[in-house]
């Protein structure tokens, strides 16, 4: 079984390692760096699935809903809680 909270957790810490703060404190990243980066390729099997996990927990936000690789490349994602 995938443990949720643990792929959480580990999409956290990639976030800061790729992501700059913004103006408000809040890291941020680029979608399409997140789905990039080859850490995270080899980290996580849904990566998309993780991110609407941590939306669900408040822990990340972005627009839409679901984003997909290429089309949503520049979409922000915010880290809200280290």
């Amino acid at each position: 079984t995938m443990n949720v909270e643990h792929e959480i957790s580990l999409l956290v810490e990639e976030i800061q390692r790729l992501g700059t703060k913004n103006a408000d404190g809040h890291v941020t990243v680029k979608f399409g760096v997140l789905f990039a980066d080859e850490k995270c390729a080899n980290l996580f099997e849904a990566l998309v699935g993780t991110l609407k996990a941590a939306k669900r927990r408040k822990i990340v936000t972005y627009q839409g809903e679901l984003l997909l690789q290429g089309v949503h490349d520049n979409v922000d994602i915010m880290l809200l809680q280290d």
